[in-house]
């Protein structure tokens, strides 16, 4: 199968493209900026029509997850890439006649600010989702879902803490903080969390199982906030 990875640079993207090749794949990247990947590679922002359209043709399946993920920002960056860039995409999978698109969304689309424990996957909603980022992503996930369709058929997943090889985002900073002691313990530590660990053999399969009903990403169960760091580290307690 010839499949398109857009943001291959990051941790995700990179696996994913990887876990594709190595099942066999035909493999293309688009991204700003060489990585250095051993895969054909199209340079250009996911933005950009004649960049994506290039990029898509010829493709199987194209998996979407290029995306601005930054917590701060203008509203117009998220934009542009976030939405446009989902815009740009699912336009040029309806050209190029492309069978699949897999859009990753995330969990923050559908969540207003309440704790959600043994719930399924809510609806995205821009209006209630909540920064720049999520509501951005949330106006994404709705636009790609609304391209679904016998000739193009599109699957939303939405993975929640990403962290695995390679990590120089939120996760390993969190770590390497709790082993130097320099991360504050607020209240008992026993509020649940889920994550999604990622490495080229977890994600292998993510894109060829079919959606589940409510869809969810297969990942561990949740577990205590604290639990990923408080085996191995010593830190400071706030209450």
């Amino acid at each position: 199968m010839r499949v398109l990875v857009t943001g291959a640079s990051g941790m995700l993207g990179r696996a994913t493209a990887t876990a594709l090749a190595q099942r066999g794949d035909e493999v293309t990247v688009l991204q700003r900026r060489s990585a250095g990947l051993p895969f054909r590679e199209v340079l250009g922002d996911v933005a950009d029509g004649g960049t994506v359209a290039r990029a898509v043709e010829g493709q199987d399946a194209v998996l979407h997850l290029a995306a601005k993920v930054d917590v701060t920002g203008r509203w117009a960056e998220y934009v542009r890439a976030n939405v446009a860039g989902t815009r740009t995409v699912v336009a040029a999978c309806r050209r190029a006649g492309v069978g699949r698109l897999v859009h990753v969304s995330s969990p923050s689309v559908a969540h207003g600010g309440s704790a959600l424990v043994g719930v399924g996957a809510g609806p995205a909603d821009p209006e209630r989702a909540r920064g720049h980022y999520s509501r951005s992503k949330a106006t994404a996930e709705l636009d790609a879902l609304a391209a679904d369709s016998p000739s193009l058929a599109v699957l939303v997943v939405r993975p929640h803490l990403v962290w695995g090889p390679g990590d120089t985002q939120l996760v390993g900073r969190i770590v390497e903080r709790a082993r130097s002691g320099r991360l504050p313990l607020i209240g008992s530590g026993t509020a649940l969390i889920d994550t999604t660990y990622t490495c080229p053999t977890e994600t292998a399969g993510w894109w060829s199982t079919p959606a589940p009903s409510p869809p969810t990403t297969p990942g561990p169960a949740p577990r205590p906030c604290w639990s990923p760091t408080s085996t191995s580290t010593t830190s400071s307690r706030t209450r």
